[in-house]
């Protein structure tokens, strides 16, 4: 055994420097739910007094400026120890509105690195949004628009959830797709609640198809809080997902996140189960089983979780560092770890 990882490790340290002497073209694709990104105003038009924030009586204006700042050295760091830059586009969820990610972009951490916001308002109850941050040198988005996850409870009434966010354009100048999920949360129970989050997979189809019609071998990155492990029927049974390489094909969307949820990876831990619910998945065009990088392809696929994002004592040691307990802000990040996804390919020439 010792001698395998001894040959894992040489062969790690072979690949990396390989790349990095090949001097290939690196673009970082992340997802964080930034759990209850929420601003201190009150909106009358939505329950966003049930946040945790809403229910801080004092210093709640300070409260939010460290949530800001904890939230945006996060963001700050991903992908940097590997490609020496933040990454090129994140997907965010759990954000009550446009002016938080304003306010996100402007801190100190992030405000030289050129963000841009691509925001709608969904139909949530909370307000809980989708939205995806982008810098213009490296993407160009030509068309984006919001899907709504229409669903009903057993009484016949409306169920408003979050909508899913497509994003089109050009990285570099290679035409991709990203849509951003938060499918509906297992309130009530895993098996209770399966449906609902088998419909937002279902939902995600119609758009890979709808994106067909003017790209008919597309490359779409999936990404978000799918609430549903990698093994799990939406992904498995709805989307079809495929967990080896050398099972997919054209057209087929391969999910490098189902073997390592297989070997221990998580990004939150609810009543001492592991779960990885945060998730990075992707059409066949971005998949290569060869040393092949003319275009884009998938070349890493992480999850990052320093040893600060981690709670390192008490009754939760082990969980993710979160910002919230119950009302009371302890300084911390998120309950969810964000994901990542290397796209290398040759420099053109």
């Amino acid at each position: 055994m010792k001698r395998i990882l001894s040959l894992l490790f040489v062969f790690l340290l072979v690949s990396n420097y390989a790349i990095s002497q090949q001097d290939y073209s690196i673009r970082t694709i992340a997802f964080y739910n930034l759990e209850n990104l929420f601003d201190t105003v009150d909106d009358p038009e939505k329950n966003d007094e049930a946040s945790p924030i809403m229910g801080i009586s004092e210093n709640r204006e300070e409260i939010y400026q460290n949530k800001l700042k904890n939230m945006a050295k996060v963001l700050s760091e991903i992908g940097v120890k590997d490609t020496k830059k933040t990454a090129e586009i994140i997907g965010v969820v759990e954000v009550e509105n446009r002016k938080v990610l304003e306010d996100l972009i402007a801190t100190e951490k992030l405000k030289n690195e050129n963000y841009q916001i691509i925001h709608y308002d969904s139909p949530d109850l909370r307000g809980i949004d989708v939205a995806l941050l982008y810098k213009e040198s490296a993407f160009r988005p030509t068309h984006h628009e919001t899907f709504e996850l229409k669903l009903w409870d057993e009484k016949g009434m409306r169920i408003f959830t979050r909508d899913q966010l497509l994003v089109s354009g050009y990285l570099d100048d290679e035409l991709i797709h990203i849509i951003v999920n938060h499918w509906p949360s297992r309130r009530g129970g895993e098996e209770k609640s399966r449906s609902k989050r088998e419909k937002a997979a279902f939902l995600n189809t119609q758009i890979i198809e709808k994106i067909k019609l003017s790209d008919p071998n597309p490359k779409v990155i999936i990404m978000g809080d799918l609430n549903d492990d990698p093994t799990n029927t939406s992904l498995k049974k709805v989307l079809k997902t495929k967990a080896k390489k050398a099972k997919v094909k054209k057209g087929d969307i391969y999910n490098p996140m189902e073997d390592m949820f297989r070997r221990g990876q998580n990004t939150l831990v609810y009543r001492d189960n592991i779960n990885l619910f945060d998730q990075i998945l992707f059409t066949s065009p971005l998949l290569t089983t060869k040393k092949e990088f003319s275009t884009y392809k998938m070349y890493k696929v992480g999850v990052f979780n320093p040893q600060y994002l981690t709670t390192q004592k008490g009754k939760y040691k082990g969980y993710p560092h979160r910002s919230f307990a119950g009302s009371k802000f302890i300084n911390g990040y998120s309950d969810h770890y964000p994901v990542y996804m290397y796209l290398i390919r040759e420099p053109k020439k």
